[in-house]
């Protein structure tokens, strides 16, 4: 399994067909778009376990769940994502005074 982090707008390439969109997100939610072909079968996990399709062969879907974040590291997040947004607001100021 391939693990990344890709940022708004960044998409992945699965063969010549498949063009998966990160659309952005919050932390409990993640919002792609997906650019198949109508031929294929595309379904959520969910739908697999609701269908009970899961148990079958080559229908399990393995997820492991990222560790949590310490409280110390989500505070020095919290701390670059506000001065990052001082930052922005900084600049569209100079912008608007030019």
């Amino acid at each position: 399994m391939l693990k990344l982090t890709v940022k708004p707008g960044e998409y992945l390439l699965i063969g010549n067909e498949i063009k998966l969109v990160f659309a952005g997100g919050s932390s409990n939610n993640l919002r792609i778009l997906v650019d198949a072909p109508k031929s294929m079968n595309i379904a959520r996990s969910s739908t697999f376990e609701k269908q009970r399709l899961a148990e079958e062969p080559g229908n399990v879907v393995t997820h492991y769940k990222d560790r949590e974040l310490s409280a110390e590291a989500q505070e020095k997040i919290r701390a670059i994502l506000a001065e990052e947004r001082k930052k922005a607001r900084m600049a569209k100021r100079v912008q608007g005074q030019s």
